[in-house]
């Protein structure tokens, strides 16, 4: 099910990415997708979701949740996104807007991230926005890129420094994550992470964090 609103920024405007995200969506790895289910499982009440790209987490949402409010600033993604909306199984509402400019009128009961805080350009103050956004009690449910140790982790700053993010989306692969969702006032409650590709594919983002964290 699906609304949608016009309103946009126009301030985030990737048309590579926009082409390219699409195709590498369409093949992800199927670890991948056991974890995007995975970070739904037991949401309910009202939903924020940052970052949608082109609804891959919609088809995931378990009924209990009444609605999600999804935002995706880059326009060509968000149209896509509104077109999965649309068969959904809960109520989406799509809209074309940074965090840092959403204004929500009552706080949320959860915040789904999914492969966006890596690419965000202020990734504190987008957690502390957020962390606004949530009631108290109201958890952070994140999947992300994480920093590799060792070899990895080298690969990692070898490809933040050079092209990953300009061919991505700004998508930075040896981001701390973890530590700014502490710093910005989360508690955090289940962390782990997975390899979602065999250990000889030299991709700086093989290695991905899944946690819920909550406002205290």
């Amino acid at each position: 099910m699906t609304s949608a609103s016009s309103a946009s920024s126009a301030k985030v405007d990737n048309p590579f990415f926009a082409r390219v995200w699409p195709i590498a969506a369409a093949h992800e790895a199927t670890a991948v997708r056991v974890l995007r289910r995975e970070n739904l499982i037991g949401l309910s009440g009202r939903v924020l979701e940052v970052g949608a790209g082109i609804g891959t987490n919609f088809a995931f949402y378990p009924a209990a949740v009444e609605q999600v409010i999804a935002l995706e600033p880059e326009p060509r993604l968000a149209a896509r996104a509104r077109a999965a909306a649309a068969g959904a199984p809960v109520r989406v509402v799509v809209i074309g807007t940074m965090v840092e400019e959403f204004s929500g009128k009552q706080p949320f009961d959860a915040v789904v991230c999914s492969l966006v805080l890596c690419s965000v350009r202020d990734p504190d103050g987008v957690l502390h926005r957020l962390r606004l956004l949530l009631r108290p009690g109201g958890q952070l449910r994140y999947l992300e890129h994480v920093a590799s140790p060792g070899a990895w982790g080298r690969l990692q700053r070898f490809a933040d420094a050079t092209f990953w993010p300009r061919l991505l989306g700004n998508c930075h692969t040896h981001r701390d994550t973890e530590r700014s969702i502490v710093n910005a006032g989360f508690e955090v409650d289940t962390s782990r992470r997975e390899w979602t590709l065999p250990v000889w594919v030299p991709l700086p983002v093989s290695e991905l964090v899944l946690g819920r964290a909550h406002r205290p």
